[in-house]
């Protein structure tokens, strides 16, 4: 997934309403998806074995936790050779979407990374769009005194399935949101909208399109465009639905 050799980041929004065509509540949430682990396997030469994994989670044909515990398994990364893609390669987020974070963070929306991928790739990204390292929820690489990976902390909800909701849930109940939204282009983000965690999806296809997220979306979009116009339209009014 990547524009020349440069790889995509994914988002996750929804503030929009086709029934009732405005903004929902006060507060709700921005969460980004990436394929981190793709983009890592490559540099260490285990593209293909990896990618074959990450298709299966994403069209939901294997649980979460088993894909991630296999493509971890295949690479074995150590801090410096992840420390050394990102040098190679740097992550850059998808058009549009740091104009998007940008008028969400002037309107006072908290944004939130909620990723199957890893916090120590995706925490410069953040920092780039100014998203809090405490908004990013993520997997853990876990390394021994010399660097060399040594497992991953299961005790993060994003290592399992069903994971994304259960990391919005936590969100929603620590600061009271009144509406969250999840955002993403694979069978994990949908999951996310259950009760008491993500009360919309949004699918995004502007990488890759797939029918059954296209399908379950309550609105699905190609780019960013419409969802930051939408933003600045409403400024800083607050309303409910």
């Amino acid at each position: 997934m990547a524009v020349g050799d440069m790889p995509l980041l994914l988002p996750d929004i929804y503030f929009y309403s086709r029934q009732v065509q405005k903004i929902l509540t006060v507060h709700f949430s921005l969460l980004l998806f990436c394929q981190l682990q793709d983009v890592l396997a490559a540099s260490l030469g285990k593209g293909e074995e990896v990618a074959a994994w990450t298709l299966k989670a994403m069209e939901g044909d294997t649980k979460f936790e088993d894909a991630l515990a296999a493509r971890l398994a295949i690479i074995q990364p150590s801090r410096p050779q992840i420390e050394q893609c990102l040098s190679d390669t740097p992550l850059r987020t998808s058009p549009g979407v740091d104009k998007l974070i940008a008028a969400l963070n002037a309107r006072g929306t908290d944004v939130y990374f909620v990723s199957g991928g890893f916090r120590i790739m995706i925490e410069p990204v953040a920092k780039a769009v100014l998203v809090a390292k405490s908004n990013i929820f993520a997997n853990t690489i876990l390394f021994d005194e010399d660097g060399n990976y040594a497992g991953f902390d299961s005790n993060e909800p994003t290592s399992a399935d069903m994971g994304k909701p259960k990391a919005v849930g936590q969100i929603k109940a620590e600061h009271g949101y009144d509406t969250v939204v999840m955002v993403g282009d694979g069978a994990t983000d949908m999951q996310a909208k259950l009760p008491g965690a993500a009360d919309s999806f949004i699918g995004y296809g502007g990488v890759a399109i797939r029918d059954a997220v296209r399908d379950g979306a309550c609105w699905f979009v190609k780019d960013f465009d419409a969802m930051t116009e939408i933003v600045n339209s409403f400024g800083d009014r607050k309303l409910n639905n």
